[in-house]
């Protein structure tokens, strides 16, 4: 498919594309992508929703595609990230919106109905289910149990992941964007330092060692992501992950309870966002349906559309219809 040209607006201090489908009259759906990825890996939802009736804005967040990408590290704090949703709502004069979040907009989405609850009417989490605060910085909790190579740990390095993922974006694009090789139950059963997620190390492995799971997207769809990120970089988006320890300052004494109607779609295969990560949620989200999708990985949007579409729908008419 072609995707539209987006519009450029203001919000928060920065310019953000957004791609907008569907009638402007119809419930307000914000998509919202994770790492690395743009407002394009929402490209089979947009025209389903719209056609739903729904009122469809994907950004590029903050540090990507054709959204302005700030120099400090701490312009990607949890505040400015909700406060780009938040702002871009204003520039739509639209009230309040139903937020879908894969991915680290998983993360932000959830966030949302904390900092700024009357502008959420709904949130969705794509594999990344609501996660409360806990007791100790998240890095070193990282840190402690996976070590200094898990890819989470390893962004915060200045500059490190940046200049590795940029070396050739095309390689690092056929590394990330596969369907799951392995069941999460065979991965269950690696020996632990194979369980360490050290996808950068990985990634500069050759791409012969890699093992299963079958390219997700085709030549146009890799062409979209390769010319886009070998424009932009990846410090925009590896910034997110270098604030975790001040978005856990920071949040220090919120309530951590989502008081909005909630869905939670599951991917069974996604071992850095796995199910068994959502069990307990309601105790933090009261009002909550879930729903899994089997043989599935990560990139959950990407590599089921039509089931996730079904299911997205589905609650969208059910409980905002």
């Amino acid at each position: 498919m072609t995707f539209p040209e987006p519009k450029i607006i203001k919000t928060n201090g920065i310019d953000m594309a957004v791609y907008e489908a569907g009638p402007k009259d119809g419930v307000p759906v914000v998509l919202c992508h994770g790492f690395p990825e743009l407002a394009y890996s929402w490209r089979h939802q947009i025209p389903a929703l719209a056609k739903a009736g729904y009122h469809v804005l994907a950004p590029d967040q903050r540090g990507y595609g054709r959204t302005s990408r700030p120099e400090a590290v701490t312009d990607y704090d949890m505040e400015h990230l909700t406060g780009d949703l938040t702002g871009l709502l204003d520039t739509y004069g639209i009230k309040d919106a139903i937020f879908v979040g894969h991915d680290w907009g998983g993360l932000v989405v959830w966030q949302l109905p904390l900092f700024h609850p009357t502008r959420v009417r709904g949130v969705v989490g794509v594999n990344t289910p609501f996660l409360a605060r806990g007791p100790m910085d998240p890095i070193a909790g990282m840190r402690a149990v996976f070590g200094e190579d898990m890819y989470i740990v390893y962004f915060q390095k200045p500059g490190a992941a940046d200049a590795v993922l940029a070396k050739d974006v095309g390689k690092a694009f056929r590394f990330f964007m596969r369907k799951s090789g392995m069941k999460a139950a065979d991965y269950a059963k690696l020996p632990a330092e194979q369980r360490n997620l050290a996808l950068v190390k990985a990634l500069e492995a050759d791409e012969s060692g890699w093992g299963g799971g079958q390219q997700l997207l085709n030549a146009e769809e890799m062409k979209f992501f390769v010319d886009t990120f070998t424009r932009t970089g990846f410090t925009g988006g590896i910034n997110w992950y270098r604030n975790f320890t001040r978005n856990w300052e920071r949040s220090e004494g919120v309530e951590q309870k989502v008081n909005v109607p909630c869905l939670m779609i599951m991917a069974e295969d996604d071992v850095v966002l796995s199910p068994a990560m959502a069990d307990g949620m309601e105790k933090y989200v009261p009002d909550l349906e879930k729903a899994l999708i089997k043989d599935c990985g990560h990139w959950t949007q990407q590599e089921h559309p039509d089931q996730v579409n079904t299911i997205l729908i589905n609650w969208l008419n059910k409980r905002f219809g």
